[in-house]
């Protein structure tokens, strides 16, 4: 009886450890149907969720968005283009067109809005034209920025995201170029847009063109999300359905990518890319929240003050708040803060000057590094800048190098001066003895025998 009461009590214990540990408070794993995945914090660009985020695959009309990038980096958007033959021609029968025709002139802006709403693959062709000159000039800028925005697994073969088997990417790689593209306003405004009314034409009337993301799209329908910013759609055969989305709350913004999830699966209704990108945001904005880490003009630090006579302590608050999408549950004394600031400054000091950083991190992910700054004015002590010239000067290495030339220079004088010494007094005492020989005559008589 005793053995085995013993047993329960300590089975009991382990099942107490157990329920209070790390992995039985881990966030609960929301398993994503898409074959690559990543959702992660665009301002920190920490990763909360990802799955062969790593993993070759294509990316369909979600190459659009650098598409977009580029026009937005090269081009004014009153600039205008005109449709060409060739812009249509060139694409597979039954790809998805913006209905521009052939010898209708759009301004960038609105081919723009036909890229990136009806996903118009012949908007694509019109603006790599206008920006690289060729479409093969424009592809080659496209593989250019991907490498200048870090990303490793990238290929581009066109401008609009039909399949060839030498155009890929990774989810990872698009939540970069994604990031990159919602820095800029005009790009976020227009994929937040559902619907858009373009002006009319010197070929068509005014006329709307619709957002294929099904998440911004009716609010009426069960996959709408409020929170959701856009950005592009993608599908194929080869490539699935893919959604590469960006989601906010309470400030915080999320970026998704899912790639690869089934094109034919209608089981929820639509395409489980807007379904699953809908619920990996919901998980996100469960688990994580948008906090303030540090306060704007915080008190945080001192350093000490030399040549003043007013203080020998200075304090410093950070030059701006820190915001950042962490863990819900976060504990705001868990947060490490490593400072990077002298032990000592010399005054005098401007109110508001830099006196170094703090970086913010959490479980080894950094969440932003601040500048920190001088609270107060404090001036300097002439006198105690000058006696601070002076005792730099004296430890000086200059200064110890003329004492060390010093030494030398008056040792090699004694040397000299002794040696000079002797040799004169020995001289002195040859032209004695001459004196005296030639004083003595009987000393020359003997010297002469």
């Amino acid at each position: 009886m005793f053995l085995k009461n013993t047993c329960k009590r300590l089975l009991a214990l382990f099942l107490c450890i157990l329920c209070l540990s790390p992995y039985a408070l881990a966030i609960e794993d929301p398993a994503i149907r898409a074959k690559s995945s990543i959702l992660a914090d665009p301002e920190t660009g920490q990763v909360f969720y990802e799955v062969n985020a790593d993993e070759k695959a294509y990316p369909a009309s979600t190459t659009k968005i650098m598409t977009a990038l580029l026009v937005l980096k090269y081009c004014n958007l009153e600039e205008t283009e005109t449709c060409l033959e060739e812009d249509k021609s060139t694409l597979e029968p039954g790809s998805t067109l913006a209905g521009i025709k052939t010898g209708e002139t759009l301004t960038i802006r609105d081919l723009l809005y036909c890229l990136l709403l009806p996903s118009g693959n012949e908007a694509a062709n019109m603006l790599a034209r206008h920006v690289g000159g060729t479409v093969d000039n424009f592809v080659w800028m496209m593989n250019q920025q991907a490498v200048a925005l870090g990303c490793t697994g990238t290929h581009f073969a066109n401008p609009h995201g039909l399949h060839d088997d030498n155009h890929y990417t990774t989810a990872r790689d698009l939540y970069r170029i994604a990031s990159e593209a919602m820095e800029d306003e005009t790009f976020a405004e227009i994929v937040k847009t559902a619907i858009k009314t373009l002006p009319a034409t010197n070929m068509q009337g005014e006329r709307q063109v619709l957002s294929t993301n099904q998440l911004i799209l009716r609010r009426a329908d069960p996959w709408y999300y409020k929170d959701c910013k856009g950005i592009k759609t993608g599908t194929t055969t080869p490539a699935g359905a893919c959604l590469v989305s960006a989601a906010e709350q309470k400030g915080g913004m999320l970026i998704s990518v899912l790639l690869g999830c089934d094109k034919d699966d209608y089981t929820g209704g639509v395409r489980p890319n807007f379904t699953e990108t809908k619920r990996l945001f919901e998980w996100g904005f469960k688990n994580f929240a948008s906090k303030t880490l540090l306060e704007p003009n915080l008190t945080i630090a001192t350093v000490d003050v030399t040549l003043s006579t007013e203080t020998d302590k200075l304090s410093v608050k950070t030059a701006e708040g820190l915001t950042a999408v962490v863990p819900v549950d976060l504990d705001p004394d868990e947060l490490s803060m490593v400072y990077d600031l002298p032990d000592t400054v010399k005054a005098p000091i401007a109110a508001g000057q830099k006196m170094g950083t703090v970086t913010v991190s959490y479980s080894g992910t950094v969440y932003g590094v601040i500048d920190l700054v001088a609270l107060n004015d404090i001036s300097m002590s002439s006198v105690l800048y000058y006696k601070d010239k002076l005792d730099h000067f004296f430890q000086s290495t200059l200064f110890r190098i003329a004492v060390f030339v010093l030494v030398v220079f008056f040792a090699l004088c004694v040397v000299l001066r002794a040696i000079h010494t002797r040799r004169k007094a020995a001289r002195r005492r040859a032209m004695m003895r001459r004196r005296k020989y030639q004083d003595d005559p009987y000393d020359e008589r003997r010297r002469r025998r």
